[in-house]
């Protein structure tokens, strides 16, 4: 089971934040670092210092960091074009040596879209579609040749797609709950599908439906990695669990059903429940990213036990 970080830097960090988040991530034998991509704060966080663009911070990251992989869950598809995003990823993928992962969603979050003057489409899946064509269109044009697509929403004419990505594509993660047109689309472009804050039931229900999706696509099932991303507040007592879980303005009992608390026993008991169904990925969502005792916790009596 590969562990990952999953941070929410709009709900307040700063880039030293972040950087000291991933070197931990690093330094403590994480798979990977991830953040969301989004620009304003949710709740009744404040947001301060303000909102750090996903890729800026992944590009500084790559120069910073030497194993981890690096990547977003989701990057907003209302946020960029879907030709500057290639441009934007293969680079941070150069940067890094090749160890970018791209996580590409529709877009969801409307108020932050009017927050910052950026378009919000009503037909956002169908742009998302065209995105994913495009982006992996980009990629995959051997080089020396030309890239040109005619959708209802994009266009692009005789692009020399360029930049490549260090091994020719970076993998790219879809993910969500719907029931037919997100696992069509996993089926289609994904090397990973991802169900956010799921239960087990659900995730198992959900990995069916993209695996038949995938047969149906004339992939085999286990072309794709399944992950799931879960809240983590994990503690070496009761005291300590009820102390982080009041730090992030969350009750146990609530984190314990819907997310993967308490004790570093009953942590991995539950991982284990959802590697059973199918996940061999966990991003855990941390909220608190001052607490660099957390992760030391979760490396020395989550991950050493996963191992």
């Amino acid at each position: 089971m590969d562990l990952r970080i999953f941070t929410e830097p709009q709900q307040g960090a700063s880039y030293d934040t972040l950087l000291t988040v991933a070197k931990a991530t690093e330094d403590l034998g994480f798979d990977a670092f991830f953040r969301s991509d989004h620009y304003l704060a949710m709740g009744s966080a404040d947001g301060l210092p303000g909102p750090t663009d996903a890729w800026i911070t992944l590009a500084g990251l790559a120069r910073e960091t030497k194993r981890i992989r690096l990547g977003t869950l989701m990057t907003a598809g209302t946020f960029r074009l879907p030709g500057v995003l290639a441009i934007q990823v293969a680079q941070v993928d150069q940067m890094s040596g090749g160890r970018v992962e791209l996580g590409l969603g529709s877009g969801w979050f409307e108020e932050e879209h009017r927050a910052y003057g950026i378009p919000f489409p009503k037909e956002k899946f169908a742009r998302l579609e065209e995105q994913l064509a495009i982006v992996t269109g980009l990629w995959g044009t051997e080089t020396g040749k030309t890239f040109s697509y005619e959708g209802r929403h994009y266009q692009l004419s005789d692009s020399p797609a360029l930049p490549k990505p260090v091994r020719g594509k970076v993998p790219v993660l879809i993910g969500g709950h719907g029931a037919t047109r997100t696992p069509r689309l996993a089926a289609l472009y994904a090397d990973e599908f991802n169900i956010p804050f799921a239960s087990i039931e659900d995730s198992e229900r959900q990995f069916g439906r993209v695996r038949a999706a995938a047969e149906a696509a004339g992939r085999g099932a286990d072309d794709l990695v399944y992950s799931n991303a879960l809240v983590v507040c994990a503690g070496k007592d009761d005291a300590e669990v009820a102390r982080r879980a009041a730090v992030i303005g969350r009750e146990v009992e609530e984190l314990k059903a819907n997310g993967l608390a308490g004790s570093p026993d009953e942590v991995v008991d539950k991982i284990g429940r959802y590697g059973a169904i199918g996940a061999s990925r966990i991003y855990l969502q941390v909220l608190d990213l001052d607490d660099l005792e957390h992760l030391e916790l979760i490396s020395a009596q989550v991950q050493s036990q996963l191992s």
